[in-house]
């Protein structure tokens, strides 16, 4: 039995998910970027589009075009992670429970549920950031209205259009000041939310629930630990953020030296490597540590670690947990 099935405090799961990472980290980093190269190709592809209709001076009459390409690329975002998620969470149960992988199998093992794990990532993410998401179309809205027609995405038309109506302005100041609270308890709503969803996808992947039963599987196993796993969630965001901030030294020196331009393309392109260098580094880091949450309650709440070494001991049926080297001729999951 893996040594490490036993209950751990927070530090000691922080030390476990670093020890992971770092001793697996060609292989953790190998998954992470077949999701960091379809975000890469996905930005190419909006990139393009925005080079198609005129970017940086869009014309407003096409400026809904570059909308619908955001909102593709949120989609294709949540959809890619999903999966990508759960090929984490089945990697690090079988490190844990001291199973061989590779990416092969990691991804091999994902193949006959992937509808389940992108359903699952879609309806908790809804359930989560949806009324967020409502208050930034409602956000946008009131920019569109209080501004130029099209200026929002083309600041030349900020001089060349007819100067805005005060009374226009007056609402909008209103209509901000009235939602930017809002959007604050929506943001706040939505780590509450995701928290409380944070282990339905490790309790899908490694009991092969469906998502109905790994949502209510997951909210259950989360109680009293949430605290726990928002300081896992502060610590990867603190360690993008870094990243992120070297990442954007260039930009925010073409910001300075350009003010009120529009970044070009290239610029923007950069961003986009930028991107797929932090999700290829830090995507790991959460889904691996979340795994190791899901088995410390399991061995607080249910006793897993002994139900673990009598199952080894041959006192119980195996549980019916995925081998780790699938069958490759058949493409299927045994």
């Amino acid at each position: 039995m893996e040594n490490s099935l036993r209950p751990m405090t927070l530090g000691e799961l922080l030390d476990r998910t670093a020890e992971l990472y770092r001793t697996h980290f060609q292989l953790f980093a190998g998954i992470s970027a077949l999701f960091a190269t379809a975000m890469l190709f996905t930005q190419l592809l909006q990139l393009g589009t925005m080079k198609l209709i005129g970017y940086p001076n869009i014309p407003a009459d096409r400026q809904w075009i570059y909308a619908v390409s955001l909102v593709a690329e949120v989609l294709v975002y949540v959809l890619v992670a999903g999966l990508i998620i759960s090929a984490f969470n089945r990697v690090v149960a079988w490190i844990h429970l001291a199973e061989p992988v590779t990416i092969h199998a990691a991804v091999a093992s994902i193949r006959s549920r992937w509808q389940r794990y992108i359903w699952l990532m879609t309806v908790t993410s809804f359930r989560a950031w949806a009324p967020l998401a409502i208050l930034y179309v409602v956000l946008f809205g009131i920019l569109v209205t209080a501004l130029p027609k099209g200026a929002l995405l083309n600041p030349q038309l900020m001089q060349q259009g007819a100067p805005p109506d005060p009374q226009t302005l007056i609402t909008a100041g209103i209509s901000l000041l009235v939602l930017l609270p809002l959007l604050l308890v929506a943001f706040i709503y939505g780590v509450f939310m995701w928290l409380r969803y944070s282990l339905a996808m490790p309790a899908c992947v490694v009991e092969n629930l469906t998502a109905r039963q790994a949502i209510g599987r997951g909210i259950e196993l989360s109680k009293g630990s949430r605290g726990r796993i928002f300081v896992l969630w502060l610590m990867v965001y603190a360690i993008r953020m870094l990243i992120g901030i070297l990442m954007a030294i260039p930009i925010v020196f073409f910001t300075f030296k350009h003010l009120g331009q529009q970044m070009p393309l290239g610029m923007i392109f950069f961003t986009a490597l930028g991107g797929f260098v932090t999700n290829t580094l830090i995507g790991p880091i959460y889904s691996t540590g979340l795994t190791l949450f899901y088995y410390d309650l399991r061995i607080r709440k249910e006793g897993f670690d002994i139900e673990w070494m009598m199952r080894a001991a041959g006192l119980t049926p195996q549980p019916e947990l995925p081998t780790a080297v699938p069958s490759y001729g058949s493409g299927t999951e045994k």
